[in-house]
């Protein structure tokens, strides 16, 4: 027992497959980087969406744009899945390489390099791994964590991109020379003497890419569903499906949910403006009424177009006086919660499009859905999509 000796820790080139070669990694790495940068971009789009800085200004229309891009966002969110997972298979071998400690003057350069790159892949895949996590668990609406989901995504976010482009810096040179196909990937390479025998895979890399490429386009297609009806049926990942719901619309928050109870007779919506307006239901019902054709388009993915009937806002500024570009606040009768308010800016109010809508798909609105009076506006978050409204008021 005493001359038992430890088994040796394994080297790099301990993994003598071919599929952990740079060209392999250099593939991969393209796929996954188009994904995280459309990732990036579209939910770059629906943060400013939520948190709109004065200077800048977001159109109204196309009137389905927000609903094709957050689409995207948790598409390629959740197709990065696999490819992370495949992108850390063939790169995990360099975990093990030596690193040439302690450097010398001529290897100082290539050990602070390797230190460098480490750092940054650590900070890369730890950002990206939580960030997905937490995305997917988004979609399911599930938070069991303490700090604010919205503000932590956006976050990591930007600490992925940092990450990534130290990591693009670092690996460019290796990244170039393997960026086209040459003949020498076409080659097996030879193995090292000192090297244990090449692993039996069963995969070539072609066979390879082409299981990477299927894992995501099977987990893309069962998952798109829930923002391309006609892909409905067979969205099985999906959380939300269309047509599944109230009025045929599905719902994120109930009314039991945001505290809001039965309405009664006496329930009265307010404008407050140059003049100050209240109607009954009946009194709304009474004015003016417009269609919409407009989706609600949801942060976790899903959306759904439906048909929706009321007053335009824009009249019912007209209504009270308010000046043209008037930027509006919308009060719900939700009990507290980050949405309860929300703020239609110029853009929004003056669209035709924009309804304080009291029917959805031919019949008044279900309580769940926002009755008796809610928002709809085009290229708008559905959290931006007021439900319950019982006050406008008209900002200076």
């Amino acid at each position: 027992m005493g001359d038992m000796k430890l088994p040796a820790l394994p080297t790099e080139k301990s993994f003598p497959s071919p599929l952990h070669h740079p060209r392999v990694a250099t593939v991969i790495g393209r796929w996954l980087g188009i994904a995280v940068t459309i990732c990036f971009l579209t939910g770059l789009f629906s943060h400013l969406q939520q948190a709109t800085p004065d200077w800048l200004h977001i159109p109204s229309r196309p009137s389905s744009l927000y609903r094709v891009t957050q689409g995207l966002h948790i598409l390629t969110g959740t197709v990065a899945i696999p490819l992370l997972l495949a992108k850390l298979w063939t790169v995990y071998p360099k975990l093990f390489a030596k690193l040439p400690w302690p450097p010398s003057r001529q290897t100082l350069g290539t050990a602070l390099g390797t230190v460098l790159e480490r750092l940054s892949i650590l900070v890369l895949v730890s950002a990206m791994a939580l960030e997905l996590f937490i995305g997917f668990l988004n979609t399911l609406q599930w938070y069991p964590w303490p700090f604010p989901f919205k503000e932590t995504h956006y976050a990591l976010a930007w600490i992925i991109v940092g990450a990534l482009l130290v990591h693009l810096a670092v690996k460019l040179p290796l990244i170039l020379a393997h960026w086209k196909k040459t003949p020498a990937d076409r080659t097996p390479l030879p193995q090292p003497a000192d090297s244990l025998p090449p692993a039996i895979t069963g995969l070539s890399r072609r066979g390879l890419f082409r299981t990477v490429a299927g894992a995501g386009a099977l987990i893309g297609v069962a998952s798109i569903g829930q923002s391309v009806p006609a892909l409905g049926p067979i969205a099985v990942l999906a959380p939300r499906k269309p047509g599944i719901g109230p009025q045929g619309l599905p719902v994120n928050r109930t009314a039991h949910d945001a505290g809001v109870p039965r309405i009664g007779s006496d329930w009265r919506f307010t404008i407050e403006g140059p003049q100050q307006l209240t109607y009954s239901l009946e009194e709304l019902r009474a004015l003016p009424q417009s269609r919409s054709e407009l989706p609600i388009a949801c942060v976790e993915g899903w959306s759904q177009g439906a048909h929706w009937e009321g007053i335009r806002i824009r009249d019912l500024l007209r209504f009270c006086g308010a000046p043209a570009a008037s930027r509006v606040r919308v009060v719900s009768m939700e009990q507290g919660g980050f949405h309860a308010t929300s703020e239609l800016p110029p853009q929004f109010a003056d669209d035709p499009l924009t309804l304080l809508a009291l029917r959805l798909n031919g019949s008044d609105l279900d309580l769940d859905h926002g009755f008796p009076a809610r928002v709809i506006a085009p290229n708008r978050p559905g959290v931006l999509q007021t439900k319950w409204v019982h006050r406008l008021e008209i900002l200076p």
